[in-house]
């Protein structure tokens, strides 16, 4: 937990302040062709969405390049801090091409995947991936097309791979093919990951989203290349990540439950109670954890969801998950803006709930023995108690504010911080409001910024307590060790202004 860095004084904004959401978890929205107007982007971001998701799999560099700057464009009008994050691709697997474009396979029928050029038939296509012929085994199983064909390896070398179809069905040109029994020797960074990775740090992305992790290794890597230029989200979605979750908690700086491709991996009831650890493995270490895909997916061609998609969206919720979030729905699909509205208006009936803080409590983030967690959990508890209105902290990386965060406190957070990049990235953390503002220099000065940035943004008014976190000295990293209960007259955005 680092404490408040000094700086060079800066005007505060001119703008009007911004009002905090009126929700703890954040929605994370996905753009794409249905979304990437400056008009759109603002729609979503007045229906609710605090962060944008930029998906590398579609489109080129100079879509997403202007998309992220109709977010910046828009976060300058609003002064709101908007997060962007960027998800690379990861790498694909994908079967080759049949000579009439597909091929029917049945039940209990040989087949065949080769490294040979020709195009296939019913009986073999070829599989351009030599790292699959040295990891498979008998008996794995391969899924193409999101698991609809099902085939068994039988016997396999070099050159070849026997199988046995176990669900059949049609198989056509370069169709997704999946090893759930298999770790690859692939790395995580493809080399259109890496020139993606190159240009959304170009673009001054707040995080990175690495696809399809197997290890902490993988974690690292991605780590070393982006250089402290934006945090690092890894994406859960292969089996073999969740035997190394901890290990992966611990190098990235949150994760994502990404629902899809694990759903296809491991059977659907699996799922759920992956969900639930993943969660809350997560929440123990204060790793902001992202809920994703299909949460309001028939929202993409009608205008109002499932009944079963809602209790979906509000199980993440009551989960104490960090952000949830919105794929095709807000990227391709018919309704964007009512996708946002309507997981709005879910998050928040969720957290209205006279038994949701309970519910988050479920899981217990017991603090480390160390100051810091201390007071972490020592300002949550004081606000509960007291019934003040907010905890404020002062950060300069952000980590004040997550650890704070982690205890899940009853009251909005309100973090101050002189970072721009900081302030963006914490749109993914739960409960944060994060405003950009100029450094303190002395106790007296943290206490008077606090009261009067809770009156201007409207979290707080007269006859209110607010708890204060910050580090004294001031500018020492890692000095949080102060507590401080403050008490507004509610004239001092006035008195200030006339000093």
């Amino acid at each position: 937990m680092s404490g408040y860095a000094f700086a060079m004084p800066r005007k505060e904004p001119s703008h009007a302040p911004y009002s905090p959401r009126s929700r703890k978890v954040r929605i994370l929205a996905t753009l794409g062709p249905a979304s990437d107007t400056p008009e759109m982007i603002r729609a979503l971001a007045e229906a609710g969405a605090d962060a944008f998701r930029i998906n590398m799999s579609h489109g080129n560099h100079d879509d997403h390049r202007r998309r992220i700057a109709a977010i910046r464009r828009l976060e300058t009008e609003t002064g709101r801090p908007t997060t962007i994050l960027a998800d690379l691709q990861g790498p694909k697997l994908r079967v080759g091409r049949f000579k009439d474009d597909k091929a029917e396979l049945r039940n209990g029928q040989r087949f065949v995947f080769d490294r040979r050029k020709e195009p296939g038939d019913a009986t073999r296509v070829a599989l351009p991936h030599k790292e699959i012929f040295e990891a498979v085994r008998a008996g794995a199983r391969l899924l193409v097309d999101d698991g609809k064909l099902v085939l068994r390896v039988t016997a396999h070398d070099a050159e070849t791979i026997e199988t046995e179809v176990e669900v059949g069905g049609t198989i056509s040109n370069n169709k997704g093919l999946n090893l759930p029994d298999v770790v690859l020797p692939l790395a995580a960074l493809t080399d259109k990951d890496r020139a993606d990775l190159t240009f959304a740090l170009e673009e001054g992305v707040d995080w990175i989203a690495l696809s399809f992790v197997q290890r902490p290794e993988d974690v690292a890597e991605a780590r070393r290349l982006i250089g402290g230029k934006a945090a690092l989200l890894a994406k859960i979605e292969k089996p073999s990540a969740i035997d190394r979750l901890e290990g992966i908690l611990e190098l990235a700086d949150a994760v994502m439950v990404a629902r899809g491709d694990l759903g296809v991996e491991l059977p659907p009831e699996a799922v759920p109670p992956l969900q639930k650890r993943i969660v809350e493995a997560a929440r123990r270490l204060g790793r902001p954890v992202v809920v994703a895909t299909q949460m309001l997916e028939s929202m993409i061609t009608a205008p109002s969801p499932t009944r079963a998609e809602v209790s979906d969206v509000a199980t993440a919720v009551y989960d104490g998950a960090d952000a949830i979030m919105l794929s095709a729905e807000s990227a391709s699909g018919r309704f964007p803006r009512e996708a946002v509205a309507m997981m709005n208006r879910i998050a928040t009936s969720a957290e209205s709930d006279p038994t949701h803080y309970a519910r988050v409590h479920f899981t217990e983030t017991l603090p480390d023995a160390t100051t810091n967690d201390a007071i972490a959990r020592a300002a949550s508890e004081m606000a509960r108690t007291i019934t003040a209105s907010a905890i404020v902290c002062f950060t300069s990386s952000g980590s004040t504010a997550r650890r704070v965060a982690r205890e899940r406190p009853i009251v909005p957070l309100l973090v101050l911080t002189p970072s721009m990049r900081t302030a963006r990235q914490l749109g993914l953390l739960w409960g944060a409001h994060a405003v950009r503002t100029r450094d303190v220099h002395s106790f007296e000065e943290m206490v008077g910024k606090s009261k009067r940035m809770a009156l201007r943004h409207a979290i707080a008014k007269g006859g209110d307590r607010l708890i204060v976190t910050a580090g004294v000295p001031f500018g020492v990293p890692g000095s949080t060790n102060v507590v401080h209960v403050a008490r507004l007259i509610g004239d001092e955005l006035d008195r200030h202004r006339a000093s």
